[in-house]
């Protein structure tokens, strides 16, 4: 009969109380050695680890103890280089270059008959770059310096007929001193009848006809001489105006040919031969890079050390850091980028966002270095200023850039060399009278007049 509580044992725990041999052939002496080992067998460590990891505690805490040391190494570090030094320096890749755009332009109307230069080359100051066609010009300024000479040659006239006018007033004086000889032998003789009343009529009619042609030559004379005095043949009423003419002309005829105003590059050249052009029509940029500079946007919070005269290095991107351009700020905007764009920005509306705004500040470049690695106009820079010395001024001085061109003024002085010699060809030979001798002839006349 089977014990009850066999039943609720498990066939491993009624195998070994039975003392019946296993499917391996083992006896319960074996099972008994199973639990007797079971014991001395070490502890698996948990998640498969080996018992020789038991160390790797002791190991991570000095690593540990190293990168925190390592930490507080690189932040002191960071803090004295930028107590020191990054403080004083405000930097920005917003920066490019800039400079002059020179627009050549015509000032006159006229058919482009050549064009001597295209983008890419260089011009120096002064070289025609483009030619209009100058026949018309050519015939106006013809016109008027014929009308110069004439107008010459009839001025030299009224200085001739001082000397005319002159003459005839002392001979006008010499009549009425005979005229007066005559009456006074007369009238001296009246008495003893030689002289009938009559003669002595008639000669007294005959100084009053002396005296009143002598006043008429006075008036001629001083009439000449409102036209002469206190002037020359060259500084003449009537010469200069023809002399402006002339000039007018001449300026015309000269603007035919279009000179370079700044030694520079050629760019965006849009003239060509056969075009007719007008006053203002742009015809070429002429980009002198010489005189470029560069224009580094800021942001708001970076202006606060900034001044002019600040030193800054430079690097661009078409040469890369191994070339560090210098210079220094030269000034400010006066309004951020926003202000001054086409659309500003209103921000007076309700839907209103707060935007970092950027200031443009100049910096010059040292035109050594700018000679040995040239800038184009828009190109990316780096820029770095150093704002140490925060002592200088923030906005610029009274003082102003001007830029100033010469090439005209070879105009006018080629127009008073051309009216020159139209004068100087065109009066009488020695007839050069200058305000002080007009001023004497006149005042030996008056001295000559009143002794009569």
């Amino acid at each position: 009969m089977s014990d009850p509580h066999m039943a609720d044992r498990t066939p491993a725990a009624r195998f070994d109380q039975e003392g019946g041999v296993g499917p391996g052939g083992a006896g319960s002496s074996a099972g008994t050695s199973r639990e007797a080992v079971a014991p001395q067998s070490a502890p698996q460590p948990p998640n498969g680890q080996g018992g020789s990891d038991g160390a790797a505690p002791g190991k991570r805490k000095p690593m540990l103890v190293l990168l925190g040391i390592a930490i507080v190494a690189s932040a002191a570090a960071y803090s004295a280089y930028y107590l020191t030094v990054a403080r004083f320096h405000e930097s920005t890749d917003d920066a490019y270059v800039s400079g002059n755009l020179v627009q050549l332009t015509p000032q006159v109307t006229g058919t482009v008959v050549a064009v001597n230069a295209d983008d890419t080359q260089i011009v120096k100051v002064g070289d025609p770059v483009v030619t209009l066609d100058a026949a018309d010009a050519r015939v106006a300024l013809g016109n008027a310096e014929a009308v110069l000479g004439q107008t010459v040659r009839q001025v030299s006239s009224l200085y001739v007929n001082n000397d005319f006018y002159a003459a005839s007033v002392a001979e006008r004086q010499a009549d009425l001193a005979r005229a007066n000889d005559d009456l006074h032998r007369r009238t001296a003789i009246t008495e003893t009848g030689a002289v009938s009343a009559e003669d002595v009529a008639h000669a007294r009619d005959a100084v009053e006809t002396a005296q009143a042609a002598l006043d008429a030559a006075r008036q001629q004379s001083q009439s000449n001489h409102a036209l002469t005095d206190r002037t020359s043949i060259a500084d003449h009423p009537n010469v200069q105006a023809a002399a402006s003419k002339v000039r007018d002309a001449y300026l015309s005829y000269a603007r035919n040919t279009l000179p370079a105003p700044v030694t520079g590059y050629v760019a965006r050249r849009s003239v060509q031969v056969g075009q007719r052009v007008a006053p203002g029509t742009p015809l070429m940029a002429i980009v002198p890079l010489d005189g470029v500079w560069v224009d580094a946007n800021f942001k708001e919070g970076q202006l606060k050390h900034m001044r002019i005269g600040q030193p800054v290095i430079m690097t661009a991107d078409v040469y890369g850091s191994s070339v560090k351009y210098h210079g220094k700020v030269v000034g400010f905007s006066a309004g951020t980028g926003s202000a001054f764009s086409i659309l500003p920005p209103q921000n007076a509306t309700g839907n209103w966002i707060k935007i970092v705004q950027r200031l443009p500040a100049r910096i010059q470049l040292d035109p050594a270095e700018l000679e040995a690695h040239p800038l184009r106009i828009g190109l990316s820079m780096q820029v770095d200023v150093e704002v140490r010395d925060d002592s200088g001024r923030e906005l610029a001085a009274a003082t102003n850039t001007a830029y100033h061109t010469a090439v005209f003024d070879q105009y006018g002085a080629q127009a008073d060399a051309e009216i020159a010699k139209i004068i100087a060809q065109n009066q009488l030979p020695g007839n050069t009278v200058a305000s002080g001798s007009a001023t004497k002839v006149g005042a030996t006349q008056a001295v000559a007049v009143k002794r009569s």
